[in-house]
């Protein structure tokens, strides 16, 4: 606890590490989570499997799990 699977369009190998080098941080800091317990996983989707894959199960079927929908803030 905590696991954080990021779902994203495909991006380099550098901007991955960067990314969850920030959310290990930023969980480490504010969660108060011992590193050991901390898993981040990124899947690369595909833009044009990003609707169907993604956006109608994971999104639009979970709106009351969301904390930022397409950039705006649900809380």
């Amino acid at each position: 606890m905590p696991y954080i699977a990021i779902k994203c369009y495909p991006k380099d190998e550098e901007t991955k590490k960067a990314a969850v080098e920030k959310i290990n941080e930023v969980m480490l800091e504010i969660w108060k989570c011992p590193p050991e317990a901390l898993t981040i996983s990124i899947e690369e989707i595909p833009r044009e499997e990003w609707v169907e894959t993604v956006k109608k199960p994971e999104i639009e079927k979970k709106m009351d799990k969301m904390y930022i929908v397409s950039g705006e803030k649900k809380y």
